[in-house]
């Protein structure tokens, strides 16, 4: 099933993304038309930008024109690689100062950007041993990502009150009041 649509205040072409096939078609003439043979570079890289991780691998699958585009694209790697930085900052910034690409650096990146993303939120906090974590994927951590879950950990719960503090102001209270009680008899 093709998706068309005319506009008639266009004068050019109105491109949409088939259902049935990962293409673009053009409504101006017959035959489907493969939009970054007909686009400049940066347009269809634009495009290419707007898609999802998981979107973009599909398209680079394509046809070899898309996967070079998407390949060949620092801009459309570093959109994706965003999110995962906004997690693993220190990691994706080492990467990035190594002279990794975006794209390796997504890849390297991906897993445990999802395993310090769900640990800071205290999807874990519940876990007391190894064996609740089996069959769920994770990633190894370094010591300076250990430590900020940990700090999150803390932050979470608010520690107890210390308990000398509350018993001695206890037994304080309890020994005034036998005292004037004795002081009024």
């Amino acid at each position: 099933m093709m998706l068309q649509h005319h506009d008639s205040s266009r004068t050019s072409p109105v491109f949409l993304l088939s259902k049935k096939r990962p293409s673009l078609t053009s409504t101006g003439g017959p035959l489907a038309q493969n939009f970054a043979e007909m686009l400049p570079t940066e347009m269809s890289t634009k495009i290419f930008g707007e898609l999802d991780a998981e979107s973009l691998c599909s398209a680079a699958r394509t046809c070899r024109l898309w996967h070079d585009i998407i390949e060949e694209s620092e801009q459309v790697w570093r959109r994706q690689c965003l999110p995962v930085r906004a997690v693993c900052q220190r990691e994706v910034d080492g990467d990035r100062r190594d002279g990794l690409s975006w794209k390796v650096t997504l890849v390297k990146n991906y897993r445990r950007s999802c395993v310090k993303r769900d640990w800071l939120r205290g999807r874990y906090s519940h876990v007391r041993s190894a064996e609740e974590l089996s069959g769920r994927k994770m990633a190894p951590l370094d010591a300076e990502t250990w430590g900020e879950i940990l700090q999150a950990e803390l932050d979470r719960c608010p520690p107890p009150p210390p308990p000398h503090t509350h018993t001695h102001t206890h037994t304080h209270t309890h020994t005034q009041t036998h005292t004037l009680l004795l002081h009024r008899s």
